[in-house]
């Protein structure tokens, strides 16, 4: 009879578990596919009161963090630095704004990233008043904390262990940590929050409520890490670590989807709870091996295989060489330097120490890095991604068919050429403009945007990501329409990142910007032409229309028509009314189905005549937001106003299927 009953209320809780999990599952797809959220506010002014969670100081600008009916993403442009501490009471002025998607397909999306945290909108401050200085004492030991460490050499290494703040930390060497697959480790995580733990079991051994102590400890902990998922995943697996580590991971999960189903968009969580859950359940891979190296690189590719669906939908890229670098870097760091910067906190005297350590680490990744091995992988939808954890789990459980996986991993990452299909997109870079053309497996690029006012990457933070979330492991073609900085100014950066067969140049005297380019391409051993006529791609003919020299740059730009599979497109760059006037004398262009509007929508293209007789179907026009020239202009919107318009200032990111003629755009 007790044996029954056992069972029966095993049974009972298997059962409730499974419910658990299907309810937190539909309730995650519910509100996150719908955008369901609770807010006390609307967009417009406002003047609010809260206080401060979070700072961080850049050069003439103020990014806060605010705690005040809920939490507030603050910007505040300044050249005077308001000397601040978490905790301060203070009071803003400003405009209260929805976060902004993603403007580029695939690529990271603010918005999302900022509702994982509880954060519904972005405060524009016009201006900030210290109502009163902090009195809570938990922010006073994080103030404390803080100021210690910022007199540290290695302060940016230690914020980044010990309270997870990165923010300081060199952004070419975190690139680095990332392609080597080490950035978990300079997040902090489970790893931190056990060596804690283990530390304060070995003082509280003898202590009777030991477990209620450390429990409390690690809660504070977790507060002056932001409770970063990672951290509270580990706090809760320590509480609970009577019960089933099993069932205890599954528990903790969906409780904390049920709080916040935002958190499926955290990467952190996603990388956290995932990986946890499988070196739960099949971490006893390992117990076969007494070799504690060998047990490690089995332990990190669990982890790595684990991670992969995660890796390809978030950085379009797995490194396979990432298991045996965790092997050199999971001891380094779990053994030296992370107790190295809890020492360096207490003892200062131990900072030079930490220092070479540091050294020695960002050496060995530049030393590890020269020998990656990249497989770009493009995103997959929700149907491949459950595809890919349902093979990870069956070869774990069948470790002898680890075979599928690496076959399904090949032919993913060279899916690209099975891809038939045409496209068109319209990248938005701003001010400026870049478009991809997908015919069948050849890739071309035309112009890759460029803004000289800013010291934002175009070609590393959207170009690149955008071509690897695609599987584009080259550009065939790169064609740089004229020598505006608008359409060529990350060409540089473009070819020194990303491999490029053959650039083309339009005709003309070539300006400093292209001279300087093209120094780089002389050294990559890159081919570059100009005056090109035609070219001949994947079946499919691209005519070079303006051949004609002005004095003008924008009127020598490339104008290229192109015919795919009966859509005629026809891209006018910069060009202006006289080179349309030319346009029309030499040739018989009617009923074009896309038209790349020239010069931006500027008045000094797409005149009357020249719409009228092309008779545009689609028109696209590339321009940034509120930009400060006034385009698109009143007059060329009412030329084009009897075709279709697209403009990356409002509809972001523009995707035609060229098979189908089907539009898609990235903003609604």
């Amino acid at each position: 009879m007790g044996l029954a009953n056992l069972l029966l209320i095993k049974l009972k809780t298997n059962l409730v578990y499974k419910l658990l999990i299907c309810f937190t599952i539909i309730y995650t797809f519910y509100v996150t596919n719908n955008l369901i959220y609770q807010t006390h506010y609307q967009e417009g002014n406002i003047t609010l009161v809260g206080y401060v969670t979070d700072i961080a100081y850049k050069e003439n600008k103020i990014d806060l963090e605010i705690k005040s009916k809920e939490k507030i993403k603050v910007s505040y442009y300044t050249e005077d630095r308001i000397e601040l501490k978490l905790g301060d009471y203070i009071q803003i002025k400003g405009e209260l704004t929805k976060p902004y998607d993603n403007t580029v397909f695939n690529l990271f999306n603010y918005r999302k990233y900022l509702l994982s945290n509880k954060i519904y909108f972005i405060l524009n401050a016009d201006e900030i008043i210290k109502v009163k200085d902090n009195t809570n004492i938990f922010y006073e030991v994080k103030n404390a904390l803080y100021e210690r460490i910022d007199n540290l050499k290695t302060k940016e290494y230690v914020k980044a262990f010990i309270l997870g703040d990165n923010q300081d930390l060199d952004s070419n060497m975190e690139v680095i940590y990332q392609e080597n697959g080490i950035t978990h480790l300079l997040a902090v995580s489970g790893s931190h929050t056990t060596f804690l733990a283990a530390i304060l079991l070995i003082f509280l051994k003898r202590f009777k409520y030991n477990h209620i102590i450390i429990s409390i400890v690690l809660i504070f902990y977790a507060f002056l890490t932001n409770f970063t998922p990672s951290i509270l995943r580990a706090v809760f697996l320590f509480i609970l670590n009577k019960y089933s580590k099993k069932k205890t991971i599954i528990l903790v999960s969906c409780l904390m989807l049920l709080y916040n189903p935002y958190y499926i968009y955290n990467v952190g969580f996603l990388f956290s709870f995932v990986i946890c859950f499988y070196l739960i359940y099949f971490g006893s891979l390992t117990n076969n091996f007494k070799n504690y190296f060998v047990k490690l690189l089995i332990t990190s590719l669990i982890c790595f295989v684990a991670s992969i669906p995660i890796m390809i939908n978030n950085f379009y890229y797995i490194n396979i060489m990432s298991p045996i670098i965790n092997v050199v870097f999971v001891p380094f760091v779990t053994f030296i330097i992370f107790p190295l910067c809890l020492i360096t906190l207490i003892i200062p005297c131990f900072d030079n120490i930490l220092l070479l350590f540091l050294n020695i680490m960002e050496q060995l990744s530049l030393f590890f890095n020269y020998f990656n091995i990249n497989l770009t992988m493009s995103k997959v939808n929700m149907f491949i991604f459950i595809l890919y954890y349902i093979i990870i789990t069956f070869v774990f459980i069948k470790p002898k068919y680890f075979y599928i996986l690496i076959i399904m991993i090949l032919i993913h990452t060279n899916i690209k050429y099975f891809n038939q299909n045409n496209y068109l997109t319209m990248i938005d870079v701003g001010q400026g403009d870049s478009i991809l053309l997908e015919l069948k497996n050849k890739n071309i690029l035309i112009d890759t945007g460029g803004n000289s006012f800013s010291d934002y990457n175009i070609a590393t933070n959207k170009l690149i990501p955008y071509f690897k979330s695609l599987g584009i492991k080259k550009i065939d073609y790169l064609i740089l329409t004229h020598g505006d900085y608008d359409h060529l100014g990350e060409a540089i950066n473009l070819v020194n990142n990303f491999k490029v067969d053959k650039v083309i140049f339009n005709h003309g005297e070539y300006n400093e910007l292209e001279t300087e380019l093209i120094d780089v391409l002389n050294n990559k051993s890159i081919n570059y032409y100009q005056n090109v006529k035609q070219l001949n791609v994947a079946n499919n003919k691209l005519y070079f229309l303006n051949n004609i020299e002005f004095a003008d740059e924008n009127n020598n730009s490339i104008v290229l028509y192109v015919v795919v599979d009966g859509i005629k497109m026809l891209f006018m760059a910069d060009a202006g009314i006289s080179v349309e006037q030319n346009i029309m004398k030499k040739y018989n262009l009617y009923d074009i189905d896309i038209l790349k509007v020239g010069h931006h929508g500027s008045k000094t293209s797409s005149s009357k005549e020249f719409i009228n007789q092309i008779s545009p179907k689609y028109s696209l026009i590339s321009v940034g937001i509120n930009n400060w020239y006034g385009h698109p202009h009143e007059e060329v919107l009412e030329n084009l106003n009897s075709s279709n318009i697209y403009r990356t200032d409002l509809n972001g990111s523009i995707k035609i299927n060229l098979d189908k003629l089907k539009i898609k755009t990235c903003l609604s």
